[in-house]
């Protein structure tokens, strides 16, 4: 039975102890974000009174924490070494992980990263797969070395994109597959040997983290739908009317055909206040409908009434 040693945070995190237990692979140690982002009190005081999933997961299996407050610190390099581990999991972690942890395991330290590698390495591939119009993602596990993402490849399944897919969903569907394939890994792991598959540098692209979600209605209808869509749940995508800065959600918008008489891109060409919703003209001729809100949470319950006071069929934005 292969001793495991799993490090992450979130529904990543949490699939991979799921696909582990589902190995029958012993699970001798956890480390979860919060032990390195928070302090001992304002962690109790979090674990007592806003307990997080990850927290709730391992409680409910009563693994066992490592406390630590970092994976390069000696203290975690002294647990592992009592520990003992075969495999270290990782699945979403902040921090690089150094050469003198990751070959601590008899076997080896493997990342779950969200994409298919060697393209999109880096922090967020829901998004920029998304962004960039992709039909397919997928999740690959691979060897932990000196890079970012750049270690030998155990094990890759896709994941397809739909045209209505958010990171949200997209990120829900490909942790699910990571359990699947993280499962099937450690089986062939205790059973056979699995030959690494180098990456092919010239194949591989890599993506920082996302910053600027400004609408620009110069651009074709999907190129902005797909930003509203791929960074949500994280953040909103926005753009101005006048000087008031309105916040898209991906619930309630769409593309749409241009049946009206305007030509000129940036020109609203619909509005429901009600609904909170309106048509903006895009480069391509094709309409973006918008669920908006007030970009400032405090001034949601005044969106309908900006709408419907504030904005008309003609602005150019």
């Amino acid at each position: 039975m292969l001793r495991v040693v799993i490090i992450g945070y979130g529904e990543m995190f949490t699939n991979l102890i799921a696909g582990t237990l589902d190995a029958n692979c012993e699970i001798v140690g956890v480390l979860r974000k919060e032990m390195v982002k928070y302090n001992p009190i304002i962690r109790y005081l979090k674990d007592t009174f806003f307990p997080s999933l990850d927290y709730n997961y391992i409680k409910s299996y009563n693994l066992n924490e490592i406390h630590v407050s970092g994976v390069n610190t000696k203290e975690f390099r002294k647990s592992l070494l009592k520990l003992n581990p075969d495999i270290i999991l990782v699945g979403s972690w902040g921090e690089k992980i150094s050469k003198e942890i990751y070959d601590i395991p008899k076997i080896a330290t493997i990342n779950a990263h969200p994409s298919l590698l060697p393209k999109y390495r880096g922090p967020n591939p829901y998004y920029w797969t998304i962004k960039n119009q992709e039909q397919i993602s997928g999740v690959s596990f691979h060897l932990v070395d000196d890079g970012f993402d750049t270690g030998a490849i155990l094990a890759q399944e896709e994941v397809k994109i739909y045209p209505s897919d958010t990171g949200k969903t997209l990120k829900e569907r490909t942790v699910l597959t990571a359990r699947g394939v993280v499962c099937e890994l450690l089986k062939d792991l205790s059973e056979d040997i699995i030959i690494p598959l180098t990456q092919v540098e010239e194949k591989s692209t890599y993506y920082s983290h996302p910053e600027d979600f400004y609408l620009d209605f110069s651009k074709p209808a999907e190129e902005n739908y797909a930003t509203i869509r791929a960074i949500y749940p994280w953040s909103e995508a926005y753009f101005y009317h006048k000087d008031i800065c309105l916040s898209v959600l991906p619930n309630g918008s769409d593309i749409l055909e241009n049946n009206t008489k305007y030509d000129k891109y940036g020109t609203i060409t619909s509005i429901n206040s009600e609904n909170k919703t309106i048509d903006v003209l895009c480069a391509n001729n094709k309409v973006l409908h918008m669920h908006i809100e007030h970009c400032k949470k405090y001034d949601r319950p005044f969106t309908r009434n900006y709408i419907k006071r504030e904005m008309h069929i003609g602005d150019i934005l």
